[in-house]
């Protein structure tokens, strides 16, 4: 046995009808002569080594494994060395999650059960689900001519695998019969991967020639084995489970199919990931037939004290509170903050001190993350014994004008630190094994602020960098903030004027108690965007009274009408009294 941490688990259709309760009857399943399937929620995982069994010799902990092993949606669980393959290097976990079930499946089934042959045609049901994409590319690997079907919005993913037009139809209507029976001049095909139930079941069996093969994975319409040689003699019917192989063909498979991928001669499904902490969302996702590829969810993990963590604009007013913050509350054990002036900068001898002395190894680095070499430069220079945990991105410069008024130079100035820093962060990252990625951003990219136009869009970017991320299974926190009590570049360099203006617009300043509050319920959600902000409650229902507040604002002081509804030249009013024909360009 080995135990595993886990980094990412896979989620199949099958952990979907367990969790909706549509279970198969085992008794029925036996009557009709097929082995029911173990009831495991959550069967594949990727993840690290901390544990093994004394008769377990070439892992140890440490080593990055990827396989099959029960009840994966948890932080630790334990696997059968069998079922179990080291990870590439390579690869990251979620490809490690994402590839044993569904191309397990598709290899077993296609070449161990249904031996297909090169030139040999084989029709796979749910082309555009994970099962269905690694089916396509092994059944392509082996020489087969692939017929497909899927919903006609997934027919690009299904051109994309090499399957050819009139080779494609839908998964919504049995119109495939007709047309794929024509394609082939009535021979039919020899092998039929199916999903489907129902008239599908009867259509597919229709296309499948004389001596076909129907491989039966979906299992919520088996069909009486002596009925079907009735009807359809020389049709060899196979219902069958993964779980049938047996470890030993499992190792095997998982070998062979990670040296198919190292040649080239398969590649990875398309993977969504979300954080385990929002399974809810991903099986909705995969209920409703939204995926295209793989879901994935990815464990949730605490900053590791014995890694290095990355503040850049550390020496800043928020750069150096988060730096005192993760040294006294988080347990940072290595710090490495960066900022244009590095050491020289006003405070940084005084912070290193400080930081020391709450127990975080501390090197102030000087670095402008706009340019990208510099920024190579500063994570070649990590010590490999305390590689990169975690990014703060903290780096900001401000040059306020209005989006007409702002110059090239100005936009650039204000993007290069903010925007371009965080892209070369993120690229430059890519292969580290991050537990957080966090970027400030500012509520003005959610809001608007009056002459910060390059700077709100900038603002966007982090936070469409962070969503994009997220989606990839990376870490990612953007967090809008509000206005600070304390003079931050996150401020914009506010005067009193524009804070009684802010305040009156409903937002107030934050404290830095509150900022960290709230920094810290960042790190531990889900959700790849928050706005931090402290509420003026009276500012709110004024602007909502007047019909001038923000909508994104109108759910937390509902009375009154929202800029978007009501107030004179407002958009909402603007699109209504057009015409039909010129709103899509209002």
């Amino acid at each position: 046995e080995v135990r595993i941490e886990v980094r990412a688990a896979g989620v199949n259709f099958r952990d979907v009808m367990i969790a909706l309760g549509h279970v198969p009857d085992p008794e029925a399943l036996i009557a009709l002569g097929v082995a029911p399937m173990p009831v495991m929620f959550g069967i594949e995982a990727a993840g690290i080594v901390t544990e093994v069994g004394a008769e377990v010799s070439d892992l140890a902990p440490g080593d990055r494994v990827m396989g099959i092993a029960r009840d994966a949606f948890a932080p630790l669980v334990v696997g059968e060395r069998a079922m179990l393959h080291r990870l590439p290097e390579d690869w990251s976990f979620e490809q490690g999650a994402a590839m044993p079930s569904a191309f397990l499946t598709a290899l077993h089934g296609l070449a161990y059960l249904a031996n297909l042959e090169a030139g040999e045609k084989v029709l796979i049901h749910a082309g555009a689900g994970a099962v269905g994409m690694a089916a396509i590319g092994i059944a392509h690997q082996r020489g087969a001519e692939v017929f497909a079907t899927a919903s006609p919005s997934k027919w690009d993913a299904l051109r994309e695998l090499g399957v050819a037009e009139d080779h494609i139809a839908s998964s919504r209507d049995t119109e495939f019969e007709e047309k794929f029976l024509a394609v082939t001049e009535g021979k039919g095909v020899d092998v039929v991967l199916n999903a489907l139930t129902g008239e599908f079941v009867d259509a597919s069996l229709a296309v499948l020639g004389g001596e076909g093969r129907f491989l039966e994975i979906g299992k919520t319409d088996i069909r009486d084995r002596a009925e079907l040689a009735a009807t359809h003699p020389g049709v060899t019917y196979i219902p069958f489970d993964l779980s049938e192989a047996g470890p030993e063909r499992v190792n095997e498979m998982l070998r062979e199919l990670t040296d198919l991928f190292e040649r080239g001669e398969l590649r990875h499904s398309p993977i969504r990931s979300w954080d385990m902490r929002q399974a809810p969302e991903a099986f909705r996702h995969l209920r409703e037939g939204r995926n295209g590829g793989k879901v994935v969810l990815s464990a949730p993990r605490a900053l590791d004290p014995e890694r290095t963590v990355l503040i850049t604009g550390a020496t800043g007013g928020l750069g150096q509170l988060v730096a005192r913050h993760l040294a006294e509350t988080h347990r940072a054990g290595r710090l490495l903050l960066a900022s244009r002036s590095g050491e020289e900068a006003e405070g940084a001898e005084e912070l290193k001190e400080e930081l020391e002395a709450l127990g975080a190894e501390t090197r102030i680095a000087a670095c402008d993350v706009s340019d990208r070499g510099q920024v190579e430069q500063l994570l070649a220079g990590i010590d490999p014994e305390h590689p990169l945990g975690a990014v703060i991105h903290c780096a900001a410069v401000l040059d306020d004008a209005t989006v007409q008024g702002a110059s090239p130079e100005q936009v650039k100035r204000v993007f290069a630190p903010k925007a371009g820093g965080a892209r070369h962060l993120h690229e430059l990252t890519a292969g580290a094994e991050l537990t957080h990625f966090v970027c400030f951003s500012g509520v003005a990219g959610l809001l608007g602020a009056p002459g910060q136009g390059a700077y709100a869009a900038a603002n966007r970017y982090l936070d469409a960098l962070a969503q994009t991320r997220a989606a990839e299974g990376l870490p990612a926190t953007s967090i809008a903030w509000g206005l600070w009590q304390r003079e931050t570049a996150m401020t914009g360099g506010m005067g009193r004027a524009d804070m009684a203006r802010m305040s009156r617009g409903g937002i107030a300043p934050l404290s830095d108690e509150r900022g960290l509050a709230l920094f810290d319920r960042a790190l531990s959600s889900a959700e790849p965007l928050g706005a931090a902000l402290a509420l003026d409650r009276a500012g709110l229902r004024a602007k909502a009274k007047a019909g001038a507040l923000h909508p994104l604002l109108a759910g937390i002081a509902p009375q009154g009408k929202t800029a978007a509804s009501g107030g004179q030249g407002a958009l909402g009013r603007r699109l209504r009294e057009a015409p039909p024909e010129a709103r899509a360009r209002l």
